[in-house]
């Protein structure tokens, strides 16, 4: 299931686009600030710029704005994480740049990625799983970055693991900063996720 699965009675596909995107935007201001349970759909018609009708238009349900939320979230990950990942030259450094990348994403969209923690039981079974299926593509995105990267072939479950362990440690970042702020920086977070992480792949250089 994707965003443009989503029912709509208007058939202008780059309408649908506009619209949903400003309906987005909207619905994450509101979700950050008071949750989805207790924000109305009369409410992110108002801050999306439309009226509840035009709302309506777009979609069915306010579980199918969650969706395009959780959707768009995990679609801005998977864009940034794309811009930086290289399996044609793979290497160690690249990989590096990866994991460092992922976890100041983290950090910019400590708000996005709990809203997904928090609201994504709201969604029906079916939805829940497409949304569960995109964070296992973040978690084969990281895989395939570290299988091009070692020198040495590691077991695939030890990669996956790995790879699962990094995501983690970078939603860990989001979840717990307000308590790790009060004795290590982000770049030292990073730095030693980072030895964790090449440790746990039998790399001793950084560099």
């Amino acid at each position: 299931m994707s965003g443009n699965k989503v029912l709509s009675s208007v058939k202008d596909e780059e309408l649908i686009k506009k619209r949903r995107d400003q309906m987005i935007k909207g619905a994450l201001t509101l979700f950050k600030e008071k949750g989805f349970h207790r924000t109305t759909t009369r409410e992110i018609a108002k801050e999306s710029g439309f009226s509840i009708g035009t709302l309506y238009e777009y979609i069915r349900t306010k579980e199918d704005v969650l969706y395009l939320v959780c959707d768009s979230i995990h679609g801005e990950v998977k864009k940034r994480l794309e811009a930086v990942v290289e399996l044609n030259q793979p290497s160690t450094e690249n990989l590096g740049n990866v994991i460092t990348s992922f976890f100041r994403l983290m950090d910019e969209m400590q708000e996005e990625i709990l809203i997904l923690y928090q609201e994504v039981k709201s969604l029906s079974k079916e939805t829940r799983s497409a949304i569960l299926q995109k964070e296992k593509e973040m978690a084969t995105m990281l895989e395939k970055a570290i299988t091009a990267s070692l020198p040495n072939a590691l077991p695939k479950q030890d990669i996956t693991l790995i790879a699962n362990n990094i995501m983690i440690q970078g939603h860990m970042w989001g979840f717990r900063r307000w308590m790790l702020q009060k004795d290590i920086t982000l770049e030292q977070y990073i730095e030693k996720q980072l030895q964790f992480a090449f440790s746990a792949m039998g790399i001793n250089d950084l560099n």
